[in-house]
């Protein structure tokens, strides 16, 4: 399909992973999740563009930029919920701040069964020596989708009949099928 281009220079993560791995409580898993989850759209992203199919590598490189963002805003929503657990002053705004807490991994999980889902339909209509790595994608994805439907489901504002709760499983169950598929 292409010649050998020798030597391949991989961007370095360092900085990415010395933060998660930092003492600070933030980036942590949420971040960790969309991230993992951008990683495999763009590897949906190189797969469609390789196929030629303009339309999936559009859909990817948007799911991408929105699960960057998303690793921000799940970091930045983390930081203030556990600023608001400290000064323990304001009980509406502490409820707030752990709500929106809980939203952000809910929009990660749903963002990252797009993906799964993208991964899948490209692991049979790409390239086929770029199906695997559509697969691989599929996998990360499905496992970024389990780890944020985890987040959602040990918030500290969520019971267990809480519907985002309910949504989160509900997605996660729905990476795995298409996953399987």
């Amino acid at each position: 399909m292409w010649d050998d281009p020798g030597l391949v220079d991989v961007p370095s993560i360092d900085s990415l992973l010395d933060a998660l791995a930092s003492g600070q409580p933030a980036p942590g898993s949420g971040s960790a999740a969309a991230l993992v989850g951008a990683m495999a759209a763009a590897v949906c992203a190189k797969v469609a563009r390789l196929s030629g199919d303009g339309g999936s590598t559009a859909q990817a490189a948007a799911l991408c930029r929105r699960l960057t963002s998303l690793a921000e805003v799940d970091a930045r929503l983390f930081r203030s919920a556990l600023a608001e657990l400290d000064r323990r002053d304001d009980d509406f705004k502490l409820g707030r701040a752990l709500d929106q807490a809980a939203d952000a991994p809910l929009q990660i999980a749903e963002a990252c069964v797009d993906i799964v889902v993208l991964a899948s339909e490209l692991a049979e209509t790409g390239t086929p020596e770029l199906q695997a790595d559509a697969r691989s994608a599929a996998a990360l994805a499905a496992g970024a989708t389990r780890a944020a439907t985890l987040l959602v489901e040990v918030n500290l504002t969520v019971t267990p009949d809480d519907g985002r709760v309910r949504l989160a499983r509900k997605l996660s169950e729905q990476a795995e099928a298409a996953l399987r598929r």
